[in-house]
């Protein structure tokens, strides 16, 4: 048998970034000879193996035939007379379809050496067309290799729109999509994924609540981009600076839906976007089948990001509701997700992006000055001046309620 190392350990490599995973295809093998050797195998759909001190992934070389649509309609091949070269062709673009010798000589047989020096994504064979992820996975590198200065083919995003319009992007699970959006929106540039997928129309029909919020005009007195689109692209990369957190990102991703359906004489203004884009919200997540965590705080940020931007307006009662509707009390930490997914709002416009704002210190201050009444002594002290039931908790918040108007008359004296 013959190992070599494929992928993107070997794009990576060349392109001087840090290489996380090695990935390893081995050619003239059986999965027999794999067990024998003290490989376990983990692959169902096709042979891949642990390598039993190293835990890489080895995989026999594999060719692949459609046979009915979507991304699971394939019949594998895998065998001992699969080439490198058939193994390497199945890929999708170039830059992925180089493999190394274990003496590091580069086997790159569709050139993908040129495209990487020349950073173009580019589309190793027609059959790109049979596996509708490639289009996400297309979206993703363009996000993650950007700020390197790549493009995609003219050639490979034609094919991209073949398949948008032969309807193959509708065969996609929703588990597959939500999987490739998550990975995308822990990129550096994750605006550039969505803008893609527009690209290519396939934002339309996976998406349908971000594509049309493009050509949605706001007032430019507050929003020089004018365009929701592109206002929201800016604040996901806005999220992307601000927070390594993908909950942070996604929140940020969704929180203008309802601009996308408000009618369109009201233009540009957008009042009451915040309720109408909640079920917006929560439909996209059911859709996608999105985890709880990030589901309850794009909501959260969808509902009340103008009581963030409004924070030095709002009175104290409305600060302690905000406070209780975050969980703020129990989840500080979603409490700083929230404040992050806002502040990339507010940063995400042209002229924005360096402001100092005052929205994070007054709502921090607030909320640290309620966090400091210790609300099972507040409790305690109710219970003994006889108070029962709902009494107590309205006890407790009247204190918080104090602490909090406290801190604010000290802001405004000092």
């Amino acid at each position: 048998m013959d190992i070599y190392l494929v992928g993107g350990s070997v794009r990576d490599k060349h392109l001087g970034l840090p290489v996380a995973d090695r990935d390893w295809v081995v050619v003239g093998a059986t999965a027999e000879d794999m067990l024998r050797a003290g490989y376990r195998q983990v692959g169902r759909d096709f042979p891949v193996f642990l390598h039993p001190q190293t835990g890489e992934e080895y995989a026999l070389a594999r060719t692949e035939r459609k046979t009915a649509p979507g991304y699971t309609g394939f019949n594998v091949h895998a065998a001992p007379d699969v080439t490198l070269e058939q193994d390497l062709q199945r890929r999708d673009l170039t830059i992925n379809a180089m493999a190394e010798t274990p003496e590091g000589e580069l086997i790159d047989p569709y050139d993908g050496m040129s495209d990487l020096q020349a950073r173009v994504l580019r589309h190793v064979s027609p059959a790109f067309v049979e596996d509708p992820v490639r289009i996400l996975r297309v979206a993703r590198f363009a996000a993650r290799l950007v700020p390197l200065g790549f493009g995609i083919a003219e050639e490979t995003l034609a094919l991209m729109r073949e398949m948008v319009s032969n309807g193959e992007v509708d065969a996609l699970i929703p588990e597959r999509v939500w999987a490739e959006l998550v990975r995308a929106l822990g990129e550096s540039r994750p605006s550039r994924f969505f803008e893609v997928l527009r690209e290519c129309g396939a934002l339309a029909r996976l998406l349908p609540e971000v594509d049309r919020l493009f050509g949605v005009p706001q007032p430019e007195q507050h929003h020089p981009e004018i365009d929701t689109g592109v206002h929201v692209m800016m604040v996901v990369d806005q999220a992307a600076r601000l927070s390594p957190e993908p909950a942070v990102r996604f929140a940020a991703l969704v929180h203008d839906l309802g601009k996308g359906i408000t009618p369109r004489e009201q233009w540009p203004r957008h009042v009451e976007h915040e309720a109408r884009g909640v079920p917006l919200v929560e439909a996209l997540c059911e859709r996608y089948k999105v985890p709880n965590d990030f589901r309850a705080l794009a909501v959260l940020v969808t509902r009340y990001h103008l009581h963030y931007h409004r924070a030095a307006e709002l009175r104290p009662g409305t600060l302690l509701d905000l406070f209780q509707s975050l969980d703020a009390f129990r989840r500080p930490e979603r409490f700083e997700q929230f404040l992050l997914a806002c502040e990339a709002d507010a940063r995400g416009r042209p002229g924005y992006e360096e402001r100092d704002f005052d929205q994070p210190k007054i709502l921090r201050a607030a909320h640290a000055a309620a966090m400091d009444i210790d609300a099972s002594a507040a409790a305690a002290e109710a219970k003994a001046a006889g108070l029962t039931g709902p009494a107590i908790g309205e006890a407790v918040k009247r204190k918080r309620l104090e602490a909090i108007k406290t801190s604010r008359r000290a802001e405004s004296n000092g």
